[in-house]
């Protein structure tokens, strides 16, 4: 996946995860942040902005245990790139560990692949 259409799929996803925080859908805000985190894995800064975007959303919300959880995932991520031990798939919540590889869903799979 190149970076361009990485940052076409996590724009979208971003989109989607707007729409629903205006409509009060916290599922989906956090499946859309959660897809955007899987997309911009790969590429460090699109991986540091969608960890800084659950942060955000995790104060916004009150959600002391997911914002620690992502201060945590901002200080992991660098060493992780640097390293090549970013685990694909995962979702980037703090309910997951932050190392267990997770299987990308197909339809993200396809579109990180170039597919509609």
């Amino acid at each position: 996946m190149t970076r361009d259409l990485a940052q076409a799929v996590v724009a979208e996803e971003m989109t989607a995860f707007d729409l629903a925080r205006a409509a009060g859908e916290t599922a989906n805000a956090w499946r859309a942040l959660e897809r955007a985190h899987i997309v911009s894995q790969p590429f460090l800064a699109l991986h540091l902005a969608s960890d800084w975007a659950m942060l955000r959303y995790a104060l916004q919300e009150n959600d002391i245990k997911e914002a620690w959880g992502q201060c945590l995932r901002l200080a992991l991520a660098p060493v992780g790139a640097i390293f090549g031990r970013l685990p694909v798939g995962n979702t980037g919540r703090s309910n997951v560990s932050a190392f267990l590889p997770m299987p990308i869903p197909r339809d993200l799979l396809a579109r990180m692949n170039g597919k509609r």
